[in-house]
Parts: C-alpha cells; structure tokens; sequence
C-alpha cells in the first residue's frame, strides 16, 4: 500500500497532533542558528506557523513573509501571529520574492515534503542574499521520532505493505549525511548539521492516540484507511509496545535534524 494522498486541510487538528511539538523544537533550531536581530525572513512552508510565531518572539525580525500552499494552514499561521508579517500561498519552486532580497530563508519541518528539493534549494537561493543564510529542519523519521516510530512499527508488524507510507522509508532525505549533500549540491558553503532533541510528553494513552485520528498527515491519513477492527488492533499493539510512567504518563524522544549553509 502506497497510494494513499496526504491530508493538509485543519489546521486545529494538525496542531494537536504535531504542532504541539513543533511550537518545542522551534525554539531550539533558532537558538542554534543564532543569527542577528532586525533580520529579512523568509519562511517556506510554515504551516500552522509554529517557527513563524518562535520567529518573532526570539529572532525580531524587521520583516518575516511566511509561505505556504495550504489555505487553512496559511489562516492559522496568520492567526497566531495577529498578522504580524506577510502571509502568502506559495509553492516552493516558485517563490513569491525578489532576486537576492532575503537574509534568511528557514524551513521548519517541511523539507521533506517538497516535491522537488533541488528545485526548491535553487529557488531559496536565488532569493538569498550574498552572505545569506538558507536553514530548514526535519523530523528524524528513520531513528528517534518515537511518537511517530511506534506508530509505524506497530502498523509494519501487522501488514508489512504499509513500509511505503513510513515516514522513515519513504522520506530518505531526513537522513543527517543526504541533507548535508543536498546542501553542498546546491552550492551552499560552511554547511553544518546538528541533532535536536526534546521530550514529547503523554498525560495518558489516550493523548498519545487520540491525535491521530484527526486525519492529517501521512500516519492519520492511513489510520483513517482502516476498518474500526484493523484500528482497534493497531492501537493495542502501539499500546503494549509503549512504557508508562508510574502515573500512566508516556515520555517519549523527540528528534529533529537541522542544517544551515550561507549563499
């Protein structure tokens, strides 16, 4: 099984599933980068704007344009940030900017889901200026994104024709080495990759479950592809695979890798 299409379409059930998390990693990806104040930003593919908002709290832009191409995820961006930047629908080959305009142009867990990453690197580029800076940062699928990990693990063990819809399998550019390569083939210099870990936290099973089953993103969408008996029988094997903590509580890793090159 392998034809199943994605679904981006409510940004509130998106941001109970994984914008929980992202609003954590932002935080740590810009400390990383420590770049300078009264920046030009250019975010492509902020979805429901969780580095957008980290953007403007730690980073004082003096101008942030934020791009996407799903509507309501745009909506929701725009919302959490009161409008404080520019929002426009926008694809990653062709984007909505000037020749040599941005001083930083960042991706927040998106990368991957370009179709054309090549063509994306060229077109962050062209944007940039001398001396800019092109970052992004992705979900270490393959390895430590444990939430998404047992998922899949659970869902292979029991049909191993879903490989194809992991993450892991089916994004191979979340990989420390092949994005270093991607950058170094789009000509970027002083490429550095780093690992960023937080600890996504659990009050019980059902607020590890439960998010899953508002249908968006790759593990949602096959989810909701399932008979009630074929879901009842994915949640029990995830849930005899989990640890628990004393208080029923689940503490789980959660891993990103992130990597910055200058124009």
């Amino acid at each position: 099984m392998n034809k199943l299409k994605d679904t981006w379409d409510s940004g509130d059930h998106y941001e109970y599933f994984m914008g929980r998390w992202s609003k954590l990693l932002a935080p740590e990806f810009l400390n990383w980068l420590n770049l300078p104040s009264f920046s030009i930003w250019l975010e492509v593919g902020c979805g429901t704007g969780a580095l957008s908002e980290a953007i403007v709290q730690i980073c004082d832009p003096s101008n942030l344009t934020c791009i996407d191409p799903s509507e309501k995820f745009l909506a929701k961006s725009k919302e959490r940030l009161n409008n404080q930047g520019k929002f426009l629908i926008g694809d990653a080959t062709d984007l909505p900017a000037e020749d040599n305009s941005i001083d930083i142009v960042v991706s927040g867990l998106a990368l991957n889901f370009f179709p054309d990453l090549e063509n994306s690197l060229a077109e962050m580029k062209r944007i940039t200026k001398l001396n800019g800076t092109i970052a992004a940062y992705v979900w270490d699928y393959a390895g430590r994104m444990d939430l998404l990990r047992y998922f899949w693990d659970a869902a292979i063990s029991l049909d191993s024709s879903v490989l194809g819809l992991d993450e892991g399998v089916r994004f191979p550019i979340c990989n420390q080495e092949k994005l270093k390569n991607a950058f170094q083939q789009a000509a970027l210099s002083e490429v550095k990759v780093t690992k960023l870990d937080i600890i996504t936290h659990f009050k019980n099973f059902d607020d590890y479950w439960n998010p899953f089953l508002g249908g968006q993103g790759p593990a949602p969408t096959y989810l909701e592809s399932l008979t009630e008996n074929q879901q009842q029988e994915l949640k029990k094997t995830i849930k005899d695979k989990l640890h628990f903590e004393p208080d029923g509580s689940i503490k789980l890793l959660g891993r990103a890798i992130a990597i910055k090159g200058k124009v």
